[in-house]
């Protein structure tokens, strides 16, 4: 085997990672109505089969001759398995007796998805550990073949995001990524078992090598045929089974798929029902659109910020309106309405009284300099951190500077006219408290869906029931279910009175850019429908705080110190501890990093791209500066240290450096040093990564050299990097930092940080 091609086999190691994560993540995404829970148990599954490769298979390295045989066997299993995961993630609903579009609960998305991960995943895990003996192996050299293989699969990582994020995605479907990245695993493996013809092993490794050549032929055929159309086609039909889907296609932003029975189209996006035409659901549109046109005494301009095609615009153009401007995130949607045409979307679309702006809904009304009489906010919850972004009292306070005096803002959230569950309370009195605290007054209309309106003019009030019919009657709408007994009915005020007696008594909680509560109240909510036996978690969730997590942090750092005085062998997990700690701290402050560009900017998915790739070219040379540098750092262990202050300092000062009120960022030169400065702490973030995890490796090996074998210690080190990623992706991103805040999660990662310092500071010798 040449070194060259190793290495080479390396990055193409951490580029199918990447890849497969993604394009899994996205399938799965669709199968399983998205939302940040769901991404959440998906990446926990991912990490933890990653950890258990890399530790319990990997560490298999040490005892078997056939290393390099292995590896391969690996590669090769996760060649097969990617596509075939593809197609389970598609077809794996079907078993669970499910509809397309409807909400599955936490314990079959947890179960599924580990299901159709494990093929994938455990393999690639494995990889990682035996590559570590192998480059030991091939390049004679010892400690820092961990770190130089942590490099070069970094730097593959990056170039994977990279092709997946601005190439792949927008060129090729699933199936056609899933066989490019098969056929350049199967064919880095001929290379690495040439020649076929070793002294040992030659039966064995020339049926790997056979096997790698026909692979490589299989999916050459199916990635330059139609055949890799043909079988997403498929595929994708059984996904929609019953809803003859006709069309399936990705962009950044998603999925969306077009289905049809008779003449009616139904768009979902990410395997929701977004859209339908030519018959919308004429109710809940008429009743989101007239109620606030009614209420308006001339509205003249009208903002629609999401899912204004499909009927609302058809409603709001029977007004005497001048202008409507239409925000819309993905131009693929409309893409694809207009591909899949009828008489109501063309003449919405087609009205010259329409403008149309393909761009994140905030960062327009952040920049657009005219003001509007009604605002429409046609995304229906805050269902995750980048919704929230509509919802909070920052962006409630930009779209008061851009409505008229007299302007009105219309949102809606899940209702009941029966039944107020207590997360229902929970998430409309969040927003209900959050939209008093910017307008004067704010009127709601009770329903299956609640309608909220929020202005400054004390017309919003004042206008009654008699007062709209005659608004109605005198402007001759012409309506399908909306009459003047409907709008007394709606209107009554024994509603609003059952409504108001229902939220009583509960915390006022104001939801904000910084800290997005109303994400944790809807996921309770999702929650409640989907795994209600799973409600009292979230309830002893909503509990946590700041002294809780000191409290719990102090108490298992002194159970494990008494555990390690009294079992000094065990003590040896010191340094994995603080791999660990490391691991949930990098993806908890990636996780803020990224909430708070959003926050600011705009999800605006190439930048984030563009933040990742930072966070990874730091981890990549900070790990390729200290695995030159290893066997000439004699103060291992301080340095370690020093390392672990400085993750405590970064984690304590970031939440200081970024919630500057978003309104300054309009000033271009600010704009810039910001989004430079974004750039730069993820780039720190990644290199506070980069530069433990060789430096711990070298340390385990030299405190511990009986069980510090470096297969061992790749596996062990690599696996609890991963689990703490693990806890910091599930229970940061889409409990912690809904819950806490930013700046009391970047606190609540120091704390912890602290944890591993003092037990490391106790329990590992420093050498002087």
């Amino acid at each position: 085997m040449k070194v060259q091609s190793f290495k080479v086999s390396l990055l193409i190691m951490g580029m199918s990672g990447i890849v497969a994560q993604i394009v899994l993540l996205r399938e799965l995404l669709v199968s399983f109505f998205g939302n940040e829970l769901t991404l959440g148990i998906i990446l926990a599954n991912w990490l933890i089969l990653e950890a258990i490769g890399s530790f319990f298979i990997g560490k298999s390295v040490e005892k078997t001759e056939r290393k390099i045989e292995i590896y391969v066997l690996f590669q090769l299993i996760f060649s097969m398995a990617f596509p075939f995961a593809i197609y389970l993630s598609r077809t794996f609903k079907n078993i669970l007796i499910a509809t397309p579009g409807e909400a599955v609960g936490f314990a079959p998305i947890f179960y599924s998805s580990f299901s159709i991960l494990l093929l994938v995943v455990l393999p690639h895990g494995a990889l990682f550990t035996y590559g570590c003996k192998l480059y030991s192996q091939y390049v004679r050299e010892d400690v820092s073949s961990i770190g130089k293989v942590y490099v070069l699969e970094t730097i593959g990582s990056i170039i994977g995001g990279l092709l997946i994020t601005f190439l792949l995605i927008q060129y090729l479907n699933s199936f056609e990524i899933a066989f490019a990245i098969s056929l350049t695993n199967t064919l880095i493996s001929i290379f690495l078992l040439w020649p076929k013809n070793a002294l040992r092993f030659v039966q064995l490794r020339n049926g790997l090598w056979s096997l790698s050549v026909i692979l490589t032929f299989f999916f050459t055929y199916l990635f330059l045929t139609p055949a890799s159309k043909e079988i997403h086609l498929s595929s994708i039909q059984l996904q929609w089974r019953r809803l003859n889907a006709i069309h399936n296609e990705n962009s950044i932003y998603g999925n969306i798929t077009v289905t049809k029975r008779a003449e009616q189209f139904t768009f979902f996006t990410d395997g929701v029902p977004s859209i339908t035409t030519p018959v919308p659901d004429i109710a809940s549109i008429e009743d989101f659109v007239h109620f606030p046109m009614l209420l308006h005494e001339k509205p003249r301009s009208v903002l629609i910020l999401s899912g204004g095609a499909g009927g609302m615009i058809h409603e709001i153009l029977k007004y005497p309106v001048i202008r409507v401007d239409y925000v819309e995130l993905d131009p693929l949607l409309l893409k694809l309405i207009q591909k899949f045409s009828t008489p109501l979307t063309k003449i919405e679309l087609s009205d010259k009284r329409v403008k149309i702006h393909y761009m994140d809904g905030r960062f327009f009304v952040k920049r657009i300099q005219d003001r509007f009489d009604i605002i429409f906010m046609g995304i229906s919850s805050p269902q995750e951190l980048q919704t929230n972004r509509l919802f909070s009292s920052e962006f409630f306070s930009e779209a008061k500077r851009k409505i008229n005096p007299d302007g009105i803002i219309v949102l809606t959230l899940p209702g009941s006219l029966t039944y107020l569950s207590p997360e229902l309370k929970d998430l409309n009195g969040c927003i209900l408290d959050t939209l008093k605290s910017v307008y004067r007054y704010v009127r709601i209309i009770p329903g299956d869906t609640n309608l909220y309106l929020a202005s400054d003019s004390i017309q919003l009030k004042r206008v009654n029931a008699e007062e709209m019919i005659k608004r109605f009657e005198e402007r001759k709408i012409k309506t399908n279910l909306f009459t003047k007994t409907y709008i007394e009915y709606r209107l009554h005020e024994r509603w609003l009175r059952w409504f108001m007696q229902s939220v009583e008594g509960r915390r006022v909680r104001i939801n904000s850019d910084f800290h997005p509560i109303a994400v944790f109240f809807n996921l309770s909510y999702w929650n409640a429908l989907s795994s209600p036996y799973l409600t009292r978690i979230f309830k002893w969730f909503e509990g946590f705080s700041l002294k809780l997590t000191i409290t719990l942090t102090t108490i298992l750092t002194f159970l494990l110190f008494a555990i390690f005085i009294k079992k000094p062998h065990i003590s040896r997990y010191s340094i994995p501890y603080a791999i660990f700690t490391s691991g949930f701290a990098d993806m908890m402050l990636g996780l803020a990093i990224i909430f708070t560009f959003q926050t600011i900017y705009g999800f605006l998915y190439h930048q984030i791209g563009l933040l990742v790739t930072a966070f990874m070219v730091g981890v990549a040379l900070s790990s390729l500066y200290i695995s030159q540098r290893l066997e000439k750092i004699k103060k291992d262990s301080s340095l370690f240290l020093i390392m672990e202050l400085w993750v405590i300092c970064f984690s304590s000062l970031l939440p200081f450096i970024f919630p500057i009120p978003s309104y300054h960022v309009e000033k271009t030169t600010i704009y810039v040093l910001f989004y430079v400065t974004f750039l730069m702490m993820s780039f720190l973030c990644g290199t506070l990564v980069g530069l433990q995890f060789p430096l711990a490796t070298k340390i385990y090996m030299d405190t511990h050299p009986k069980e510090g074998t470096l297969g061992q210690t790749a596996g062990l080190l690599y696996g609890a990097d991963l689990f703490g990623g693990f806890f910091g992706g599930l229970l940061g991103g889409v409990l912690l930092l809904p819950i806490l805040g930013l700046k009391e999660s970047c606190f609540m990662v120091a704390i912890i940080k602290v944890s591993s310092f003092l037990l490391f500071l106790l329990f590992t010798k420093i050498k002087k």
